[in-house]
Formats: C-alpha cells, sequence, structure tokens
C-alpha cells in the first residue's frame, strides 16, 4: 500500500502526454474535489468523460462548488437523449445547449467540460461550420424583414404564432420576436423604418419585456445547414453511400423538400465533406480525466449501435449509414486519447505501484437523524465528538440551511453559515453550514475536513435528474412533429376550429409539388394545410376525441364560438373578482412555520418529489403561513406521479 497519502487540495497531475495517472480511494464527492484543483492547476482545460448524464451532472455541481469563488467555467456537452438511429429528433433545449457549448469551446483555455462517454462518440459538425453561420444583430443596424426571415429560415428557425421555444421566430409589423439557441431568454427587436431601434429581452410566458441590450449573437438552429448548398451536398453523398433509387427514401425526399424529417440528426455526416469529433475543439494542451473505466461504456454504447444497425438497416424508406460513418469506433476513440495527458478517477483502492495514487478520502458516514428517538442526533453528535477537525454542513437550498440550522440548534449543535468552499476553508470555525447541491458527503482524515451532505442526515432519496427546466406553460396540446399524430385524431385549427385528421397528402399547387396536413370538417369537407404551418395546428382537448364535434368550413361557425367563449371569459373573470374581493376582505390566524418532525418526515419521503408535486406542497405550506384564508384543493392522481392544484 502507498503509505505517503498525496493531499487532495493539491493534487499530483500527469506531467507530459506520455503519463497516465490512476486516482483511488475517492469516495463521495471528492472526485468533484479532484476535478475542481486540477481545473485550477493544470494551464489547460479538462474534459471529463464519465458513464452517463447523471454522472456528469453531479460532478458539474461538485466541482462548481469546490471550485468556490474561482469563475472558470464549467461546461457540459449534453447528449441528444435519443437511442441509435432512433427516428425521433433530440427536443430543441437539448440541441440549443450543444450548439453554446461547440459555440465557446474555440476560447475555451481553462475550465471543466463534462461529456458522457456515448456522446463523445458522435461525430459532430465541424468547428467551421459554426463559425461560418454565426450572426450578430446591434442596435442601429440596417434590417430588412424578408432578407432576415429568408436568412433565419435557412439557419432552420421556425416562423410561429407566438415565440415560446429555442429556434423560433415571429415577425407582427414593425416587431420581430427571436429565440436564438444557446440563449436563455427569447430577444424582441423594435424597427424604426428599416432601422434597428431597440433590442430586449422578454418572458415567453408573459410576453413582457425585461432588458434591453446592445447586440444578439445568433447561432444556427440546428447542428447541420439546410441551406441549398447543404441540402445539395446532402444528395451527393446520400446516392454515393445508397444504392438504388434515392426517391424511394422518404429521408431523402423530406431534405430535397427543405424538409427536416426526424431523426434526421443520425446522417449529419452528409450534410458535410468531413465531420469532427468533440476532441477537434479542443487544444493539445488538454487533460482528459476518465471517470471509472468509461472502456466499458464505450463498449457496451457500440454494441447497442450495432445491434440497431442490424435490426434496423433494412428499410428503403429509412437506409441507414453505418456505424463507423456517423459514431467513432471504439478503438479508434480512445487511440486518440493517447496524444493527451490522462487522468483517471476511481473511488476503490489502487495497488502500490508507479502511477497509482491513493488520496485516502473516507467513505461518508451515516448519521441518519431519527426525531421518534429519545436522542435523534446521536449519531451525529458521536462523529462530532470523535472527528478531531472542522465540519461542513451542505443544505440544498436556502431555505432547507434554515430548516437544517433551526433543527441543529434544538440539539445544541452550533453552525455558522459561510458563503462557499472558500469560506469555509479559510474559516477556523468547528462547525459551518452552507448552501450546496451535493448528493454526497466528503471525508478527508488527513486534511482532518469532513462535509455533511443532507442525504447522511436524512436517508439516501432516489435523484430523478431532469435534463432541462421545467416549462411553466402547458405543452400537451402542442404538435411538434407528425409522428405524434393518428389518422382520425380530433385537432383544432387556429384559423378554422375542430376538425379531424386523415393524414398528408401530396398535392401540385402551381407548378409546385408539396406535402400538406389533410384535415376534415363538417360535411365531409377537407382543408389541406402546408406542413411549414403545423404550429398552426393543436390538439383537441374537449370531449372524448371520437365525440369531438367538427365545425363547418366558411360558416362563421369557428368564430361565433371564439366569440361566445371570449364573453364567458369576461363574466366569469367579473365574478371571480368579486368573490375573491370579499375572501380578500377575510382574516384568520397563520399557523408558524413546520417544525422538525415535519422535517424529518419529509426526507424520509424515499422519492424526490415531481414539479407539480413540489409546487403544491409549497402552494400550502405557504397559505398555512398566510392571513389569507386558503383556498386550494389538492387532488392527486394515484399511481401516475401527478398533482394538481386547484384554486
Amino acid at each position: 500500500m502507498n503509505h505517503t497519502q498525496p493531499n487532495l487540495l493539491n493534487p499530483k497531475l500527469p506531467s507530459s502526454n506520455k503519463e497516465v495517472l490512476f486516482a483511488g480511494q475517492l469516495y463521495g464527492s471528492a472526485q468533484g474535489l479532484l476535478l475542481a484543483k486540477a481545473a485550477q492547476q493544470h494551464d489547460g482545460p479538462l474534459l471529463v468523460i464519465t458513464d452517463d448524464m447523471n454522472s456528469a451532472h453531479r460532478l458539474e455541481l461538485e466541482a462548481k462548488f469546490f471550485l468556490g469563488e474561482d469563475k472558470r467555467p464549467v461546461l457540459h456537452f449534453p447528449d441528444w437523449e435519443t437511442l441509435p438511429y432512433d427516428t425521433f429528433s433530440p427536443h430543441q433545449d437539448i440541441v440549443s445547449e450543444r450548439l453554446e457549448t461547440l459555440h465557446q469551446l474555440p476560447d475555451f483555455k481553462q475550465g471543466l467540460l463534462m461529456v458522457p462517454i456515448a456522446t463523445l462518440m458522435q461525430r459532430i459538425a465541424p468547428r467551421a461550420f459554426l463559425e461560418g453561420n454565426t450572426l450578430i444583430l446591434k442596435t442601429g443596424d440596417q434590417f430588412d424583414i424578408e432578407s432576415w426571415r429568408m436568412k433565419l429560415e435557412k439557419a432552420g428557425y421556425r416562423n410561429v404564432s407566438q415565440v415560446m421555444e429555442h429556434g423560433e421566430f415571429t415577425v407582427r409589423g414593425a416587431i420581430i420576436d427571436l429565440y436564438p439557441m444557446g440563449s436563455k431568454l427569447p430577444y424582441r427587436i423594435d424597427l424604426f423604418d428599416d432601422e434597428i431601434d431597440t433590442l430586449r429581452t422578454f418572458d415567453p410566458e408573459t410576453q413582457r419585456s425585461i432588458d434591453t441590450i446592445d447586440n444578439i449573437q445568433l447561432l444556427p438552429a440546428r447542428e447541420f445547414p439546410m441551406t441549398e448548398d447543404g441540402i445539395q451536398l446532402f444528395r451527393q453523398q446520400f446516392r454515393r453511400h445508397f444504392e438504388g433509387d434515392p426517391q424511394r427514401s422518404f429521408i431523402y425526399r423530406e431534405v430535397s423538400d427543405g424538409n427536416v424529417p426526424g431523426g434526421i440528426e443520425f446522417y449529419l455526416p452528409l450534410f458535410f465533406e468531413e465531420t469532427n469529433s468533440l476532441l477537434d475543439y479542443l487544444p493539445d494542451n488538454t487533460l482528459i480525466v476518465s471517470v471509472a473505466d468509461p472502456h466499458v461504456g464505450a463498449e457496451r454504447y457500440w454494441q447497442e449501435i450495432s445491434d440497431r444497425y442490424r435490426n434496423h438497416r433494412v428499410n428503403p424508406e429509412r437506409p441507414l449509414l453505418e456505424p463507423q460513418h456517423v459514431f467513432i469506433p471504439v478503438e479508434e476513440l480512445f487511440s486518440r486519447f493517447k496524444s493527451y495527458q490522462r487522468l483517471q478517477l476511481q473511488s476503490f483502492e489502487h495497488q502500490d505501484k508507479a502511477g497509482h495514487i491513493n488520496y485516502g478520502s473516507g467513505m461518508p458516514p451515516q448519521l441518519t437523524m431519527n426525531v421518534r428517538k429519545d436522542k435523534p442526533c446521536e449519531a451525529l453528535q458521536q462523529f462530532i465528538d470523535q472527528f478531531k477537525g472542522r465540519i461542513l454542513f451542505a443544505a440544498e437550498s436556502a431555505g432547507r440551511r434554515e430548516t437544517l440550522l433551526d433543527l441543529l440548534r434544538q440539539h445544541d449543535i452550533k453552525c455558522q453559515p459561510v458563503s462557499n468552499w472558500d469560506a469555509f476553508i479559510q474559516s477556523n470555525d468547528a462547525l459551518t453550514i452552507t448552501v450546496a447541491p451535493l448528493e454526497q458527503g466528503l471525508l478527508l482524515g488527513n486534511e482532518n475536513l469532513a462535509v455533511i451532505a443532507e442525504t447522511q442526515l436524512f436517508g439516501q432519496q432516489v435523484m430523478q435528474r431532469r435534463r432541462r427546466s421545467r416549462k411553466k406553460r402547458d405543452t400537451d396540446a402542442i404538435i411538434r412533429n407528425l409522428a405524434e399524430l393518428s389518422v382520425g385524431d380530433a385537432v383544432v385549427h387556429e384559423d378554422h376550429g375542430v376538425g379531424r385528421y386523415l393524414g398528408l397528402q401530396t398535392l401540385d399547387i402551381g407548378d409546385v409539388t408539396a406535402e400538406y396536413v389533410t384535415l376534415e370538417y363538417a360535411k365531409g369537407d377537407k382543408l389541406y394545410v402546408p406542413v411549414a404551418s403545423l404550429d398552426l395546428i393543436s390538439r383537441y382537448s374537449g370531449a372524448a376525441p371520437e365525440l369531438a364535434p367538427l365545425h363547418k368550413l366558411g360558416t362563421g361557425q369557428w368564430e361565433k364560438a371564439r366569440k361566445r367563449a371570449a364573453e364567458k371569459a369576461r363574466d366569469v373573470a367579473a365574478e371571480l373578482l368579486d368573490i375573491y374581493a370579499r375572501r380578500a376582505a377575510n382574516k384568520k390566524q397563520p399557523m408558524g412555520m413546520p417544525d422538525e418532525d415535519y422535517a424529518a418526515f419529509a426526507a424520509a419521503f424515499p422519492f424526490e418529489p415531481t414539479p407539480d408535486q413540489q409546487d403544491a406542497i409549497d402552494a400550502v405550506i405557504k397559505d398555512m403561513l398566510s392571513e389569507q384564508p386558503m383556498d386550494r384543493l389538492v387532488c392527486g392522481d394515484v399511481g401516475f406521479g401527478k398533482t394538481e392544484v386547484a384554486m
């Protein structure tokens, strides 16, 4: 065994591209601490390769916390979250995150980049694609609406009635709303004649402006070009890869017509003369850090790719590119790693030999608090008495920190709040507490430091990682892809009312051949909607779909129904205003904050609440603390994890 334990606050790193170091005994959040310190010491970026997205997300949170006040970037390159050769495309938010990360990498000199091994195996667009397709808009610039409409559509942006998601834009007179890829908020462009007067961010939910800005950076809406040149190259390479009549392929026909079919990402190499890997975006002094053994995960993913290729390749409508054209083979990828400095992290103890370092971090102890016992904090108190060093408690949020502080004070355990990890290191207090999203604690015996996460006190919860932030609006009625519709489904057209979906139909209109969505209305009338106007159609959410009342075309029935609904809505609104005005005049005795029994009860719940459930819990507690009488009904759909809150 290696008896000289190195300091995890000052880890040893490879000194040359030929050196590979193995770091062991990294338990709890010790891997995140090592990554943070390595990022501060290494003179280049760190590429951190994990088994999956959950591990990448966990390490990202840990590294950000242990970096403290150090503001060097911690980036992630998300997975598409689709199966190999899937017929569905990734969500626009995922594409936005990927494009934003790729855009930042050319200037990425130091910091951390987290990526799962399966994502690293994807062939991606070359660097020149992003560099040549990024546009800048500034106040005072000349802005021709029609010219920019064509530019945005060629860049892959969708013209919609109201901007809600990445990759969308709308034009309303002299106002253009635009949600660029990689942007946290959409932008509103106000024109004065043909010049940009103001640029403002706005809230897509309320449509209210937020801040005024000077310029906008526009990334392409997709990871491949849908320009005339891009489509032409796709057609040429498609014919080169696949024998027979290309017109038999749905993919070929759709792209040739300028459409983007689901699953087109697995034909990405056909849009470029050559593709890149993520490594091509990084400098030569990159330190590759592997968590666990990525070779095992890579072999497993390549087997999944091969199996799906064999099972789905015989389909003339959707012929598949061979795996090596879409993904980087395992041996090819790992042979490229040899050109970089490498560090491999493990939790177990390594054998005592050259290139293997055991950092000696201990397994974080389980210190479960049980309020039903006479001494609820007995295990925690024993640990504090026996540990000869300083301890930091990590709460998941500011509210949880205050609850935990109150709980500890009641048992004579007094902690001093600190702002971050750096403040803890510099502090002389034996017991401190901070806000940190840590799933696991940390025990550094050699440095006499310990971090106690909430999971050690209240039990391990099932963590349900959510890659994207939850949208506040209800998107159930929105149709994003024709694959979501079945023949016979009831739908609502924004201008013509309730009809029934009959499928796609190809029509020749004005010497132009295009595909149309066919809708049937009352008395068998047909409405043909261009596929490009799919945003005008939504699902019918009234009675059972088979009982949907079909409207008549050309009779004004739909407009009358909308007018009646608006009038009724105004009547109901007036009635509600009167009711709530009278209720607001009433008062009740507010209840106190939930005590430690409630905190222990909530922490013992073995699953993380869904967003709707957490909203319901927070709303009920807020009502209980208020002087206003509670006016809320909580309805649970048992077995499906749904919770609705009615007011």
